[in-house]
């Protein structure tokens, strides 16, 4: 029997709504369950094929224990080595190689001294920074943001020079990062499950919690498929297997601007019926996929093109083959609702354009003018 576990947190819904998805698909040799540790002692494997990690961002103790288990053959989704190697600014690097456009970006120290430190501790970094340099690349009004934080604490909009340093005074040992306002008509926030199955959902961040996923959307096919294509690329570069990405259009160009998102809101009341059903469905088919092709005491884990291009020695500036506008239509992207058989869980084949399931409805517009992440 393989087990798929889930680890997670504070939330409720999700959790148990995603183990009885599994269990109810009744695939032969396939259960999942919440996991429960009760001692973790060297060289012992976890006796999960696959896990579904959802908090350890938050519990280091988790995610050295996932780390464990990777290296015992189990699958974890995400990549508990590379989620702990990545961050924000990290991201924008490696998706401006992807061609896809991003915002200017800059990496500002902590304005407080790091526990443990004292300033000595930085004499190579030059005092005063070179701040005149940064604002004249990045420009106002700006975004300052921690380079490896979420859920919207700690973003700032700044408007000149002044704002910038009475704001950064506030953010104590927080790593920051200024990012150019992209000055948008539309905003989408959208699921990548398996670095191919997608859903594109419009999204104001300026409205309550509960309403800023949308149910109209002014995109057509061909704009929807290219923010679907950049989704898809940039999760199979980096290696999610589970993550949200953000994306502002601005004069009908798609510009990233957050894709670090490794454990996304799943919350019904927050995302909405129709989308949590898709999360919860998704996620349980690529499980269940993940477990049939797990092979025990292996490498299980998912490795972004990004690392496996450098192992091989081939990173470049940019990514062999890479454009730097998005093809029109998609061919890296299944369809965003996943197989119904997931008994045969076979690769779905490319709809065409005007067939293509899209994640929203698609009416009358709702736009949000001159806002941005």
């Amino acid at each position: 029997m393989k087990k798929i576990g889930l680890l997670f947190g504070q939330e409720n819904g999700f959790p148990q709504a995603f183990i009885d998805r599994v269990n109810d698909k009744q695939i032969d040799g396939i259960t999942a369950e919440a996991i429960s540790i009760e001692k973790v002692i060297q060289g012992t494997p976890s006796g999960y094929s696959v896990i579904l990690d959802r908090i350890s961002q938050d519990v280091p103790f988790y995610r050295t224990w996932l780390k464990q288990a990777a290296l015992d053959g189990t699958a974890v989704i995400n990549n508990p080595f590379w989620w702990s190697a990545d961050d924000k600014f990290v991201n924008n690097e490696l998706a401006h190689r992807t061609g896809v456009k991003v915002p200017k970006t800059a990496l500002i120290p902590s304005r407080d001294l790091p526990l443990n430190t004292s300033d000595q501790s930085f004499r190579n970094l030059v005092y005063p920074f070179d701040w005149d340099a940064i604002f004249d690349h990045i420009g106002f009004p700006a975004y300052m943001k921690p380079y490896n934080g979420g859920g919207w604490k700690h973003v700032y909009k700044i408007h000149d020079r002044e704002e910038f340093f009475a704001q950064h005074a506030r953010t104590g040992q927080l790593v920051m990062m200024l990012q150019e306002e992209i000055k948008y008509e539309s905003y989408y926030r959208c699921y990548c499950i398996g670095g191919r199955y997608v859903r594109v959902i419009p999204y104001d961040p300026y409205q309550p919690e509960n309403q800023r996923y949308l149910t109209e959307d002014s995109g057509d096919t061909t704009l929807l498929n290219t923010i679907a294509d950049q989704v898809a690329q940039l999760n199979q570069y980096l290696g999610y297997d589970f993550n949200s990405v953000e994306i502002a259009i601005q004069n009908g160009v798609p510009y990233v601007i957050d894709f670090w998102n490794p454990a996304p809101e799943t919350n019904e009341k927050v995302i909405g019926t129709e989308n949590f059903e898709w999360v919860v469905e998704t996620a349980a088919t690529y499980a269940i996929q993940r477990a049939q092709q797990q092979t025990p005491g292996t490498d299980n884990l998912t490795w972004g093109n990004f690392l496996q291009h450098a192992i091989q020695g081939q990173q470049t500036a940019i990514v062999p083959g890479a454009k730097r506008v998005a093809a029109k239509k998609p061919t890296a992207v299944s369809p965003a609702k996943p197989p119904k058989d997931t008994k045969t869980l076979k690769e779905p084949k490319a709809p065409k354009v005007e067939d293509k399931e899209t994640p929203a409805k698609k009416t009358s517009v709702k736009k949000t003018k001159k806002k941005e992440d």
